[in-house]
């Protein structure tokens, strides 16, 4: 395996890491440190990732970085989500949301167009980020298009980063001069 892929593979895993642990303090709520490994094991086998002899000192390395990091913190021999680790978890959890790409496009785009606020510029900027990672095209700053319907993303998106007026959903019938909008996602060019 090449150094990008290896380093790619390391970056994922410590990303499931990161949302096991999370998760597993969210769900169990205030969780004792001696608990928190066997939780976060079992975690991660329920999403399919195999355990090994050094997970319990990944997870404990890790636990120990969202510490230092605000991600969670100790409270009286326990340890608990803090709200920095609540927006963590958010977006580990966006990063993994994928959209069902139909077999035949109904030749409607779906447009995305925002008018976020500067005092909500980290929202904007983890918005742009994350349309991106998901396969949306910018065709201006705040317009983004994709070609199947994906309107339960939005509404997560919008509830999840506290944007819900800032941001409008349109399904339009044409854009002018769409031929490389349907190229960079493979459609009919006709």
């Amino acid at each position: 395996m090449g150094k990008i892929e290896d380093n790619l593979k390391k970056k994922i895993s410590k990303e499931y890491v990161r949302k096991a642990i999370l998760s597993t303090v969210k769900v169990a709520g205030l969780l004792g440190v001696a608990l928190l490994a066997p939780n976060a094991l079992q975690y991660m086998k329920s999403i399919g990732l195999v355990s090994n002899k050094r997970q319990k000192e990944a997870i404990k390395r890790s636990r120990d970085n969202m510490v230092r990091n605000s991600f969670l913190r100790y409270k009286n021999g326990f340890i608990e989500l803090t709200e920095k680790g609540e927006e963590k978890l958010s977006s580990l959890e966006l990063i993994n949301y994928a959209l069902d790409k139909p077999k035949k496009w109904d030749k409607k785009w779906r447009l995305l167009i925002f008018d976020i606020p500067e005092k909500k510029k980290s929202q904007r900027e983890k918005l742009r980020h994350t349309l991106l990672e998901i396969g949306f095209l910018k065709i201006q700053d705040s317009v983004w298009v994709y070609p199947y319907p994906c309107e339960d993303l939005v509404n997560l998106l919008k509830a999840h980063m506290h944007i819900g007026k800032d941001l409008l959903y349109l399904i339009v019938d044409s854009i002018e001069n769409d031929s490389s909008i349907r190229k960079h996602f493979n459609l009919n060019t006709d």
